[in-house]
């Protein structure tokens, strides 16, 4: 069947259709030993740095209008990104949030499933989760990301899509946690280094389309001591009730509202080794982080994969990699950067 399925192209965050999570835990310090150690094996990710002119250069690019104004990425075209080499598997490991509830989520019974709708609820996930700006090919662009617990305090995970795409790194790359409107509640942090896979990096695989920014201190401050940080599960399995958040941006949505899909999951049978997922998220969702164990009253989980694409004669349903032992790397290199 390989060659046969295709995907549409989405504004490139949601990208693979979107080009563009987790258990409850108590606020903690890393899971170093327990989650967070790399899995032995090649595991170098790819690493862009930014020097400190282009940072400040890309915090005052963003302006309000500039971030209503940018342009979701397409969808990846699954077929010419799929690969026959699964995911490297690993032990089962977590890393405990820690993040404040920031109040609690009030969406009632239909939170599970939703194939996508607005979160109404707060919790902690309304201050992790955020739009990703950068330019792609001379444009600007959007995608989602999250912030999570790390020993830098200012690691952001997101799609690999989101910080590299047809060979090129993207440039004037910020976060903006809890985005609406154009606004920056939390303030536009800036990557001082975007990572992804080796095996995105190389190749642009689909099954490893996982990636992650180290951003600066903003006003003196490290990003999760502003916002602080969600969990993150790796080798966990597949066929688990997830939740999925993003900000998509591509029609009927317009990037200003922070929506959610939610659903037991099942293993992609066609192109890749994703999580599948029930969920109408367009272009710009891309990177948008999917829990594990997620707790709607504190809007706490483990992070467990990214939006990243759909197949065009699947538009409600969304596919996310695997997090097995090389999106652990990854995050790893990120944390210790």
């Amino acid at each position: 069947m390989r060659g046969t399925p295709r995907t549409r192209r989405i504004p490139r965050p949601a990208l693979g259709v979107l080009i563009g999570v987790t258990a409850l835990f108590t606020a903690g310090t890393l899971a170093t030993p327990a989650g967070a150690a790399p899995e032995s094996g090649p595991s170098t990710a790819g690493v862009h740095s930014v020097p400190a002119s282009a940072q400040q250069q890309a915090r005052d690019f963003w302006t309000p209008e500039r971030m209503r104004s940018a342009v979701p990425l397409d969808l990846l075209d699954a077929d010419a990104r799929s690969t026959d080499a699964a995911p490297r598997a690993g032990r089962p490991a977590t890393v405990a949030p820690t993040a404040p509830t920031a109040g609690t989520a009030d969406v009632g019974p239909a939170a599970f499933p939703n194939g996508g709708g607005a979160w109404t609820g707060g919790g902690a996930v309304v201050n992790t989760a955020g739009r990703v700006f950068f330019t792609y090919q001379g444009r600007t662009a959007s995608c989602s990301g999250n912030a999570v617990t790390s020993a830098n305090k200012s690691t952001v995970i997101t799609a690999g899509h989101c910080v590299k795409l047809e060979g090129a790194w993207h440039t004037d790359w910020v976060f903006v946690p809890g985005y609406h409107d154009g606004q920056a509640p939390h303030g536009r942090w800036t990557a001082t280094k975007t990572l992804s896979t080796p095996q995105w990096t190389a190749s642009e695989d689909i099954n490893y389309d996982v990636g992650a920014a180290v951003v600066a201190p903003l006003d003196g401050q490290r990003l999760t001591d502003v916002v602080g940080g969600q969990g993150l599960a790796f080798n966990t399995g597949y066929n688990l009730r997830m939740y999925a958040f993003g900000f998509p941006a591509a029609a009927p949505y317009d990037g200003q509202k922070f929506i959610y899909c939610s659903g037991t999951t099942n293993r992609d049978f066609l192109l890749s080794n994703d999580h599948g997922m029930g969920c109408d998220m367009t272009g710009g969702s891309s990177g948008g982080p999917w829990f594990t164990q997620f707790n709607e009253a504190t809007g706490t989980g483990l992070q467990s994969s990214v939006n990243s694409f759909k197949y065009n004669f699947l538009p409600n349903r969304m596919y996310g990699p695997y997090f097995g032992a090389d999106a652990q790397n990854l995050y790893q290199a990120a944390q210790s950067s």
